[in-house]
Formats: structure tokens, C-alpha cells, sequence
């Protein structure tokens, strides 16, 4: 009787010290697979962000040639009389449009937003640039 006993005692013993030790392994393995997930899902954002950082730069220095051609156009319609002063005020606020959008677009980036939120305000900005564009070229 005491034999069985103390082998009972050890087959119970040692399965408990088996199924300690999958669970030991099993959590390491978890805790890897979420670490390793939340570092390149980090690694990704940074480099979704940083081709969104250079969008935004192509975003401004197109803004900032399209201001420049509003501006060299300005004193022609300002002397032309209250219908060409109206005209080039409606296609500035195209400009001024684009440049909120463009705005928008690096106030999200500062804020970390996602990257798919980012990306549809980049595609707006470039919405609201084109129009502006067509805005001038209509002058």
C-alpha cells in the first residue's frame, strides 16, 4: 500500500513539475510574441510618419510657389476695379483654404495620430492645393 502511495505521490509530482514548466515556457513565448509586435508595429509608424513628414514638406513648398504667383498677381487686380478685386479674393480663398488643410495635415502629425487618419488629411491638402491651382489659373 505504501508503495503505491509514493508512487502515486511521484507520478503526481512530477506531472504538476511538467505542467509548471509548459506554462513557464508557454508565457515567455506570449511575452516575446507581444513584445516583438508592439516593436515593429513602433519601426512601422516611423516609417509611415517620416514619408508623411516629407508629403507634408512637398505640401508646404508647393503652398509656398502657389503664394508667391497670388502674390505677383495681387496689385494687377487690386487696381483693376471692385470685379477683378472679388475674383482675386475668391481664388485666395482657395489658397487660404489649402493652407488650413496644410495645417491640419502637421497638426496631426505633432499629435501622432494614426497613420491612416494622417494620410486621408494629406489627401484632402492635395484636394484643396489643386484647387487653389485651378483657382490661379483661372485668374
Amino acid at each position: 500500500m505504501r508503495k503505491s502511495r509514493l508512487s502515486l505521490f511521484k507520478s503526481t509530482s512530477m506531472m504538476i513539475s511538467i505542467v509548471g514548466i509548459i506554462m513557464i515556457i508557454s508565457t515567455i513565448i506570449v511575452v516575446a510574441y507581444v513584445g516583438y509586435s508592439m516593436i515593429s508595429s513602433d519601426i512601422t509608424n516611423e516609417i509611415s510618419s517620416g514619408t508623411q513628414y516629407d508629403e507634408l514638406a512637398n505640401l508646404q513648398a508647393e503652398y509656398d510657389n502657389l503664394a508667391i504667383k497670388f502674390d505677383s498677381v495681387k496689385a494687377t487686380y487690386y487696381a483693376g476695379g471692385p470685379e477683378s478685386v472679388q475674383t482675386y479674393n475668391d481664388a485666395k480663398l482657395e489658397l487660404t483654404r489649402a493652407g488650413s488643410a496644410i495645417e491640419n495635415v502637421q497638426s496631426a502629425l505633432d499629435a501622432g495620430k494614426p497613420s491612416n487618419d494622417v494620410d486621408s488629411r494629406i489627401v484632402f491638402a492635395k484636394e484643396k492645393l489643386e484647387s487653389a491651382q485651378n483657382a490661379y489659373n483661372s485668374l
